[in-house]
């Protein structure tokens, strides 16, 4: 008994004097010597594999995750492999709860402090970009960083979400995010990408809260763009797509009229159709979030001269799109925007408009419609590319 009083003694000696690991809490159980992890070794099919969970770094973390959304980038990964990546682990819409920390792990990228048991969110690494940081105006987006989810093997392989444990290496952004719930927790990085488009959109100057706005495309980035215009107090939104039960979520989450474009025969009657929906006008503001080139050729028509447009629905090469550039730019005078991925700022920013959502009532959470376990998640990815849901998310028990 006094040997273990000196043991405990010590070690609680050590964690004051930061000369130590922080021990973990006896209410978060044990931690494993392992970690699954699902890791795709072909195309359309992941393993589950299990991994060593190595020591820690005095910068590391060891997450426990809880769920991760699976994105269009890993669709595009478990099809075709874009990246050149296989094998490696996926996710990275993840979060999770943290259960061991290197010595001089104090506080997230925000300042806010970090303690063992808190829920988290991982954002970039920049260990080859020191000058893109939480406070950087130049609006320098973070598409040239690494990510969790998207990193080549290593000897650790707990480099995705897409596994039971995450080791989150010292000069990677973190966010301490226990204020959400795990299906807002989920949604983080998604909405990210619509905060950043939301923010360089208004850099034009046309987007305002009267503004009329067209959202073309309503998979789960065009809904949760409706949802942060609505949040923002823009009212007229019209929703364009093809599926009904998703123009009448669109309708839900904040979208004043919607226009399906299966109910119109060429470019000429769906511009009419838009134009109608706004009560005889056509656009102030247009997003197109659809990663097609026709609906990216289409989306012109349905802006007024001196109108503007945000660009954002191709994260990868998508091909080819025809315009007109006398007709749908030069003449109308249109203010375009890109938009991919975001900054730290918009990061920080996603976690205000979640609960901004709530208060007003959006139910967000219902993106979420299917949830797998980690042992499902190839059936996960089949649903996902069958585009029989919105948002897909791989949940731990």
């Amino acid at each position: 008994m006094e040997m273990n009083i000196e043991e405990i003694v010590k070690q609680v000696l050590e964690e004051m004097q930061g000369t130590g690991i922080a021990a973990e809490p006896k209410a978060a159980g044990s931690i494993p010597k392992t970690s699954k992890a699902a890791m795709l070794t072909a195309l359309e099919h992941y393993e589950i594999k299990e991994f060593p969970i190595p020591e820690l770094g005095d910068d590391d973390i060891l997450v426990k995750v809880e769920g991760c959304g699976v994105c269009g980038t890993d669709a595009h990964e478990f099809k075709r492999d874009p990246f050149g990546l296989i094998p490696l682990v996926l996710g990275h819409e993840g979060t999770g709860e943290i259960v061991k920390m290197g010595k001089n792990v104090k506080k997230d990228s925000a300042g806010k402090s970090l303690a063992i048991g808190d829920k988290v969110v991982t954002c970039m690494i920049f260990k080859d970009n020191p000058d893109i940081t939480m406070f950087d105006l130049n609006k320098q987006n973070v598409g040239g960083a690494d990510v969790y989810g998207l990193l080549p093997d290593d000897d650790i392989h707990l480099n995705g979400w897409f596994a039971d444990y995450l080791v989150v290496r010292g000069g990677s952004t973190i966010f301490n995010v226990s204020d959400l719930d795990l299906d807002s927790r989920i949604l983080i990085e998604p909405c990210a990408v619509l905060i950043h488009a939301v923010e360089r959109a208004k850099t034009t100057g046309i987007l305002r809260f009267n503004s009329r706005v067209v959202v073309q495309g309503c998979g789960p980035i065009g809904l949760i763009c409706i949802a942060i215009l609505k949040t923002m107090g823009v009212h007229n939104i019209v929703a364009v797509d093809g599926e009904q039960k998703r123009l009448d979520f669109a309708k839900e989450l904040g979208a004043s009229a919607t226009v399906n474009f299966k109910d119109y025969k060429g470019i000429e009657a769906l511009t009419d159709g838009v134009e109608n929906a706004f009560g005889g006008y056509l656009a102030d503001f247009a997003f197109q979030c659809t990663g097609s080139p026709v609906a990216h050729s289409n989306i012109y028509k349905f802006i007024r001269n001196g109108g503007g447009l945000c660009e954002l629905g191709f994260f990868i090469n998508g091909g080819d799109a025809t315009i007109n550039p006398h007709f749908d730019i030069c003449s109308k005078e249109i203010t375009t925007v890109g938009s991919w991925v975001y900054t730290l700022r918009d990061y920080a920013t996603t976690f205000d408009f979640l609960k901004s959502a709530k208060s007003i009532g959006l139910p967000i959470g219902k993106l979420i419609t299917h949830k797998f376990p980690l042992n499902q998640i190839n059936e996960a990815h089949i649903t996902n590319l069958k585009m029989e849901g919105l948002k897909i998310a791989i949940v731990n028990e």
